[in-house]
């Protein structure tokens, strides 16, 4: 099975997601489907070697709909497509923007004379009979309905082929109906005058309602280009063309050409064309619009570099280890794609209403209908059928349908710029209700990278004795050992040889440097081979307490020193862990490190309860305990023994820093790496299912509220029009406002 993301275009209003996901639904091959009006994309899963995408495509086009065919997806090959798709969406704008100039141009005139007619002023200056300015009007009018407004004839067509209904139905019935009627009073007026009365005619009607909803339409397609500005702003961080060293010769190529291996030129101001590793020079980069970080990183040769990031100081060349979707930009694309291509519980109930809310339109319409045209006393014709169009025009699922979606690809897009990696819109909208959080210590809470902080020794000849620790360390894999071996280099010690080497899990290695047989490891190891160690158990015991992994080193049988190591606990930690209690969460931490430590780092950073010397399954198992008791609980960590809790915890966030298990378990990722990103994340969903709820109330008490004033003949059409237009353009507002959100 693949995942596919693709685009959909010829949508319209919320019935079109429930059309387009129905017709695609019916393939057996097909799974999964999702439509997301907003973005006009649609997901779905398919086995690749079964399903044919171009008879989907012709499936979908049957109904007016454009699906586009996937082609190379790699950022590099993005920033060539999006700027193709700026060209096609300047097209399709600029062409919106023509037939609404047009309608504007003609429906000025035919609103005018068809207000002022009835004024004997406007007859003086006027001067032409009753007939013969319907006659104009009619004239007038055929260009708007079959120009400016031909795109919603169009589709009623193809709907009416397939017995069904949607808001282009709702206005081409509606605004036809008043054309039809018009169309037939001005040119045949004596055939249903009344007493030799020329009927009145609907022309303004119908033209104020097309140019109306084409406004609509236009400020709706300008509002909704900026809720995709983050992915837009994320392919922009590529520069289009790079330079690299081919053949001993310095050469520019555009980025799409660029190839794994090839030496890459940076100079300051420039953005870094890809992820890898620097060869020669050195500089600071800053990350902040991947991590989120403000502090320039110092890099050097051997450090890695980012494709997106920005060099600032210095110069340097590169060799490029990874692009396009394996890049590290490229996948936080991949993620906010499919996170705002996502469709969050909530909007279901709104797609389940829009799916049968224009069918419904039409019954209630041709109710108004009938019912004015039987009870009214005078002009019962006149009045049913402006009625009858004032229901079909108020009524829009428009509003419904970019309720949810517009707001959840502005949250996923800002949390994007934010360090903030969000794999689907249920995970942003989850976060808010979360009640329990569970911290994972090392890596989470702490840096995950352990520093020696103490080095004892009651031998004279110090650095000897660290160069022997050092020597025998350099044999291990532990991070324990690395920190020893980093702090020995930091020393300036020289690393010798060592003769005979042998690792005992879990409480140490001995060997042989110099001749000289060494032992270093823990209280247990030195009491095996019978090595007292009451010269040092106090400052053991002090340094134990402070959170501290403490190994003694015995040389000779005979114990010469200590040597501490801390993970320390990162900056960000302790605020973070306030503030996520002062917004009402229980915070625990879960730890596979042993009491002591785990009651300190806790105590540290502000933590009451906490779990020491748990498993990974242990960890699962507590999470399971938390969810049977009703909590809604979410997990934080970024080790693979943390995989089994992210998958368990209703929200799993991993720390970008970890490792891909944890990351692959999550359902939120923090490039940055600091629980000040935990914060953040659920700041970005209570703020943006505030939104949501604001935009649903609206989009629900517009058409609540609308369509009783038309039936009851309290609402004109062509007021109904304006509203209509702009129900949907005020919930894009709001949720655009979310862009400017501080969290």
């Amino acid at each position: 099975m693949k995942k596919y993301n693709l685009d959909v275009k010829g949508m319209t209003c919320a019935s079109c997601v429930a059309r387009v996901e129905k017709v695609l639904s019916k393939n057996e091959n097909v799974s999964d489907v999702k439509v997301n009006f907003a973005s006009e994309k649609v997901s779905f899963e398919a086995d690749e070697s079964k399903v044919d995408l171009k008879n989907l495509a012709k499936s979908i086009s049957n109904y007016g709909y454009e699906l586009i065919l996937p082609q190379d997806q790699s950022v590099e090959n993005n920033l060539i497509k999006s700027t193709m798709d700026e060209h096609d969406h300047d097209h399709d704008l600029m062409k919106l923007k023509n037939e609404l100039l047009l309608s504007v141009i003609l429906t000025v005139p035919i609103f005018i004379i068809s207000m002022l007619y009835d004024f004997d002023f406007f007859r003086e200056v006027w001067d032409i009979n009753r007939n013969t300015t319907n006659k104009i009007l009619f004239l007038l009018t055929i260009p708007i309905i079959f120009i400016s407004g031909k795109r919603f004839y169009q589709i009623f067509w193809k709907n009416i082929k397939h017995f069904t209904f949607e808001m282009n139905s709702l206005i081409a019935i509606g605004t036809g109906a008043a054309f039809l009627y018009s169309t037939f009073s001005a040119l045949f007026p004596e055939l249903i005058s009344s007493a030799g009365v020329i009927p009145h005619v609907y022309f303004e009607t119908a033209a104020v309602i097309i140019t109306l909803i084409l406004f609509g339409r236009y400020l709706e397609a300008k509002a909704k280009e900026k809720t995709k500005s983050a992915i837009k702003e994320l392919l922009e961080l590529k520069p289009k063309t790079v330079r690299v060293i081919k053949n001993g010769e310095e050469k520019t190529i555009p980025i799409n050409e660029l190839k794994i291996g090839d030496v890459v030129i940076v100079k300051p101001g420039e953005k870094i064309a890809a992820d890898g590793k620097i060869l020669e020079g050195s500089s600071t980069v800053d990350e902040s619009m991947l991590t989120g970080e403000s502090i320039p990183v110092e890099k050097g040769v051997d450090s890695k570099v980012i494709g997106g990031t920005v060099n600032k100081t210095g110069s340097f060349n590169f060799v490029v280890e990874n692009i396009g979707d394996n890049s590290i930009l490229g996948q936080i694309i991949q993620l906010v794609e499919e996170a705002q291509g996502s469709k969050a519980e909530v909007q279901k109930l709104a797609d389940k209403i829009a799916s049968v809310f224009s069918p419904a339109v039409v019954v209630v319409a041709a109710i108004t209908f009938i019912v004015w045209f039987i009870a009214a006393d005078e002009n019962a014709f006149n009045l049913a059928l402006i009625n009858f169009v004032a229901v079909l025009i108020i009524a829009c699922p428009c509003a419904l349908g970019l309720a949810t979606p517009t707001a959840i690809m502005v949250g996923t897009g800002l949390g994007a710029k934010r360090g903030i990696l969000i794999k689907n819109g249920d995970s942003l909208e989850l976060a808010h209700k979360i009640n329990v959080i569970i911290l994972d210590k090392t890596g989470t809470i702490t840096e995950g990278q352990p520093k020696v902080t103490d080095f004892e020794c009651i031998s004279e000849n110090r650095n000897e004795i660290l160069e022997i620790t050092a020597s025998l360390e350099n044999k291990s894999e532990h991070p324990i050992a690395e920190a020893i071996v980093y702090f020995a280099i930091k020393e300036k010690v020289e690393l010798k040889n060592v003769e005979s080497f042998d690792s005992i899990t879990g409480e140490g290695i001995i060997g042989m440097v110099n001749g000289r047989t060494s032992a270093i490891g823990s209280k247990k190891l030195m009491e095996s081979f019978s090595i007292k160690t009451d010269k040092f158990d106090e400052m053991f015991a002090k340094l134990a307490s402070q959170a501290k992994t403490t190994i003694f080193i015995a040389v000779e049988n005979q114990v010469v020193g200590l040597i501490a190591i801390e993970d320390p606990v990162k900056e960000s930690s302790k605020d973070a862990v306030k503030v996520l209690k002062e917004m009402g969460l229980e915070v625990i931490m879960a730890t596979g490190d042993n009491e002591q430590t785990a009651k300190a780092i806790s105590g540290r950073v502000g933590i009451e309860k906490y779990r020491s010397e748990v498993t990974p399954k242990e960890k699962r198992d507590l999470v399971k305990e938390l969810q049977e008791k009703g909590n809604v609980v979410a997990m934080v960590g970024d080790g693979i023994n943390d995989a089994p809790a992210l998958a368990q915890a209703d929200l799993g966030i991993a720390m970008g820093t970890g490792t891909d298990a944890a990351i692959e378990s999550s359902e939120i990722t923090l490039v940055k790496g600091s629980l000040d990103g935990v914060v953040n994340s659920i700041k970005l969903s209570r703020a943006t299912l505030q939104t949501i709820k604001q935009n649903l109330f609206w989009a629900f008490i517009y058409n609540t509220i609308g369509i009783p004033l038309a039936a009851f003949g309290l609402l004109n059409p062509m007021i109904g029009a304006i509203a209509m237009a702009f129900s949907s353009v005020s919930v894009v507002t709001n949720s655009l406002r979310l862009r400017n959100k501080k969290l």
